[in-house]
């Protein structure tokens, strides 16, 4: 256990019904004491895992600050393993930070960001794949997002990586018995056999850092960026999927001058939808910066719409757009076929043969027609067809994938040692890296750096 007590609010600093101050450390209770009075149980220190009715009091004048129910959870049967106190106040800005007041005057020490559960961490009770589906679960905007958050904080991914770890260890260790007693025969050592482990650990690997394009989708939502030239019906598109009046849509061009955003479900895939300034040349120095965002939010999407405009004729304009995305992955949106003309032919050969691998779905924003469709093609574009797996495990977390591809990089030099031959001091050393990296995964070869960047992005209070 960690030697100070921290204290935080742990629920959303706003008005509602309940809010929680939590308390954790070896002089929780203590300090709990000095800013509770129960109003019949004088006995509830001994009151483990029970609410008690009290009051909230500044011993300093007496005077009542909220009227609130007191859980005790002595360590080690607690989220942090330490003994945590948690105050359930009336929800609402005042009585949460007076609360808080009395409790850090009393004592306890303001909580960083995180540091409940990296206590929870350094304690021993979670693995750093479980304590980091703690956040993806509260930042799931999908069902499919929160399952997939779950099943990280119920071990699947642990299992899988205690899997790796397990073997590369077991590998090692054969290799060093085969160093250290060069004369013995050491039972199931041969380079052969050590070369045909290592690769089943790299093909489990692969299949983790297979499943990462999807996961971080689930975890940080699709980045969908809509653009086209001005009055192409960009705005009225994203009204029409979030089926509200998000963005002001009129018949005058340049109307849109900012980056708008919302989240989106889609089959299941959370999509971040932006839309964009309208992309021309422009004088008017307010437009400018908003084609100049609307540039780099290109540059960052994982998906564009393209909406064109089926009623015109393609133009230096589209042209330009065309340019801009032709690396990207997209769909091409070709909206106001209720006033399609002669026009719209010549435009979906032209479109099809510039941009040959982006689908192209044909819309109108105004009637809400082919808007299923669209969104059918957006989510089999970026699923292939596939479900979230339901048995399986996905990667969902940027640093797991990375920490699984140095890995598969040191069994792929540790397989060249051994096929040129080289001697098991020089085999090893490949392993060992291997193994380090995928340690750090689940904390279990890691450094105070990366755990305090880790916890960093946590809200206070968890």
């Amino acid at each position: 256990m960690l030697d100070d007590t921290i204290a935080a609010i742990a629920t959303p600093l706003a008005e509602g019904g309940i809010g929680i101050v939590r308390i954790s450390g070896p002089q929780a209770i203590d300090i709990a004491e000095k800013v509770f009075i129960p109003v019949s149980n004088s006995l509830w220190r001994k009151q483990k895992y029970k609410l008690v009715y009290g009051h909230v009091v500044d011993n300093r004048t007496g005077k009542i600050i909220d009227e609130v129910l007191l859980s005790n959870m002595p360590g080690p049967k607690s989220y942090t393993r330490e003994d945590v106190v948690e105050i359930n106040c009336h929800g609402g800005p005042v009585p949460l930070r007076k609360t808080l007041e009395l409790i850090l005057g009393a004592g306890a020490r303001l909580a960083e960001p995180g540091e409940f559960s990296k206590r929870a961490f350094l304690n021993g009770r979670l693995d750093l794949t479980r304590a980091e589906a703690i956040i993806d679960i509260i930042r799931a905007t999908t069902e499919d997002a929160l399952q997939l958050a779950v099943s990280q904080l119920s071990g699947r991914l642990a299992q899988e990586v205690d899997a790796i770890l397990n073997e590369l260890l077991s590998v090692v260790v054969l290799v060093e018995a085969a160093i250290d007693f060069p004369e013995d025969e050491v039972e199931d050592y041969s380079p052969e056999r050590i070369n045909e482990r290592l690769g089943k650990v790299s093909a489990k690997a692969q299949s983790l850092i297979d499943s990462a394009e999807m996961g971080k989708v689930y975890r940080e939502g699709l980045r969908t960026v809509i653009i086209g030239k001005p009055n192409v019906g960009k705005s009225s598109l994203l009204n029409v999927l979030l089926r509200e009046k998000r963005a002001i849509v009129t018949e005058v061009p340049g109307t849109t001058r900012d980056i708008i955003e919302e989240i989106l479900n889609l089959g299941g895939v959370p999509v971040v939808l932006i839309d964009t300034a309208g992309i021309r040349k422009t004088g008017d120095a307010v437009e400018k910066i908003g084609v100049a965002r609307s540039l780099e939010s290109i540059d960052r999407a994982d998906l564009v719409l393209m909406v064109v405009d089926a009623s015109t004729e393609l133009d230096s304009e589209d042209e330009e757009i065309i340019d801009l995305v032709k690396n990207k992955r997209g769909v091409l949106v070709l909206n106001k076929i209720d006033l399609e003309a002669g026009s719209a032919v010549k435009n979906k050969n032209q479109l099809t043969f510039k941009l040959p691998h982006w689908p192209m779905v044909e819309i109108s924003a105004l009637l809400e027609q082919g808007i299923k469709k669209l969104e059918q093609t957006v989510v089999e574009l970026v699923t292939g067809g596939q479900v979230l797996p339901r048995d399986g495990v996905m990667v969902s977390n940027v640093r797991h994938r990375n920490q699984l591809v140095k890995a598969k990089e040191h069994l792929r030099e540790a397989q060249e040692a051994i096929n040129l031959g080289l001697t098991p001091e020089l085999v090893v050393i490949d392993i060992r890296a291997a193994w380090e990296a995928v340690g750090e995964i689940n904390g279990s070869v890691i450094t105070e750096d990366i755990v305090d960047k880790i916890f960093a992005d946590f809200c206070i209070g968890k």
